[in-house]
């Protein structure tokens, strides 16, 4: 399938293609490369929308291969779990869904980008430019990033703000003084650095202390192991029966188990399509310019494989999943572009989907640690709109640029409502709606020249520029 690059050996200033690979034990290192690069985002994302992360991590490399298969091994990408939903969850769970209503939900958000990929297949990529302009790109991708805020406010903050504090530190200093693939992993490090740092505020500093309801003292350690040490080492992610399951918070996690489907939490979800977009088109991108290589024929291929994926890891109960720019940093550094290595990564990261101890692991994730890396993450999140808008020369002086973001981002990020019988509409997906809709109805009602204003302040857009909403998986 993979052509020998150069006899296997790989020269100073030397590019392997997709379609090429290095001699197999290379190969191997590499994929190995890749595993370490996806895998800090690819278990938090899931652990805090309380699904599992030994199973998203399987269905990750499930993912992965169905991935490459269909854009025939030209565009070298892991499939990894996206930040996109993270809001989601919480705005669903908040209206008293269950992690199946999610899974439900996120299940048609995949079926949605699947079609959305066939659209874009036959008609090019033009069109995603016409229908979701940088001004509408930028905000959808604020709201969805600061409409987040009261989760670390609320959920993980609370339980132990100043260890929290410091894991925020931590993420600020590892994220600005390391370079390189290091610094593509801060993340990933600053998790691991938190974890040590609670369970030695255990040990010297003894359990957190709350009162229950009752008024009665009661004693919660920050790293607890109790279901790692009853986890087996080797079987599949479990089996969740939610019928006698009780739901308490986005940390509880659940394993394998059949989507339901809920019109309030599709809704919900829908707006998530735009980023998940705006996510495989910027990859693919990134992949044309790496590698030098005309890729836009591969791009509705690619965002319906991503849509197809989605589909089948929610099915089992795992979350959807989207392109990963932690990847492409490695590429980059390599430049080693061979599916090759993915192919391989996607094998070693199923291996790791059949380790109940792994899972249980990072179940076990201390929630103040969560709260140091949200409170950066979700910020990050929310910023990146703003370099969309920047990268491409968003013209905020123009009202047609102006008002529709500007009631948009309000309305996601203040959770403004409507009712719509006994449904309440609001946030990332009022604010979506809202975002799209009067940008459209705005431009159809505008002047001529307002219009060509706006128009000339981005004329060299190009869809290239939505590849900065791929740094939400970092």
């Amino acid at each position: 399938m993979w052509k020998l690059h150069n006899n296997g050996v790989l020269l100073p200033d030397g590019v392997v293609k997709p379609t090429e690979r290095l001699g197999w034990g290379r190969t191997i290192g590499l994929g190995a490369q890749h595993v370490v690069a996806m895998f800090g985002a690819t278990f938090v994302f899931p652990l805090l929308m309380g699904l599992n992360a030994q199973l998203a991590v399987m269905m990750s490399g499930v993912a992965t291969l169905l991935f490459l298969f269909v854009v025939k091994h030209r565009v070298p990408s892991y499939l990894g779990s996206s930040a996109s939903f993270v809001g989601v969850a919480t705005a669903i769970y908040a209206a008293g869904g269950n992690p199946a209503t999610l899974t439900g939900a996120l299940f048609v958000v995949g079926l949605l980008l699947f079609m959305a990929g066939l659209i874009i297949h036959f008609a090019g990529a033009r069109v995603i430019h016409k229908a979701l302009p940088p001004v509408v790109t930028g905000a959808v991708v604020m709201l969805i990033g600061f409409n987040l805020a009261p989760v670390v406010a609320g959920v993980y903050w609370p339980v132990d703000p100043w260890l929290a504090f410091v894991v925020m530190l931590i993420v600020v200093g590892l994220s600005i003084g390391l370079r390189g693939f290091w610094g593509r992993i801060a993340i990933f490090l600053s998790l691991v650095i938190g974890y040590v740092l609670s369970w030695l505020a255990d040990v010297f500093m003894g359990p957190l202390k709350s009162t229950d309801a009752a008024g009665a003292v009661v004693e919660t350690p920050r790293v607890d192991w109790s279901k790692v040490v009853e986890a087996d080492w080797f079987g599949f992610p479990p089996l969740t029966d939610l019928a006698t399951w009780e739901f308490g918070a986005t940390t509880n996690v659940v394993g394998f188990h059949l989507p339901q489907f809920s019109l309030g939490a599709i809704i919900v979800a829908m707006p998530v399509v735009i980023a998940l977009i705006a996510e495989n088109t910027g990859h693919v991108k990134a992949v044309a310019e790496m590698t030098k290589e005309d890729l836009d024929p591969l791009m509705g291929r690619a965002i319906a494989a991503d849509g197809a994926a989605s589909m089948l890891a929610t099915a089992v109960g795992a979350g959807p999943t989207t392109t990963y720019a932690e990847n492409i940093g490695v590429m980059a550094a390599s430049r080693v572009y061979s599916t090759a290595a993915y192919v391989v990564a996607a094998i070693v990261a199923i291996l790791f989907g059949f380790s109940p101890v792994f899972g249980a692991i990072i179940s076990a994730t201390p929630a103040a640690v969560l709260g140091g890396i949200t409170v950066v993450l979700y910020g990050m999140i929310g910023l990146l709109g703003a370099k969309i808008w920047k990268e491409n020369n968003v013209d905020f002086g123009n009202p047609l640029n102006l008002i529709p973001a500007a009631a948009g981002i309000i309305i996601g990020i203040g959770n403004v409502q409507v009712p719509i019988g006994d449904f309440q509409l609001g946030g990332i997906a009022l604010g979506t709606i809202v975002t799209i809709a009067v940008y459209h109805l705005a431009r159809a009602i505008a002047p001529k020249q307002m219009r060509l204003e706006a128009d000339g302040a981005s004329m060299q857009f190009d869809v290239e520029g939505m590849h900065h909403v791929e740094e939400l998986d970092d």
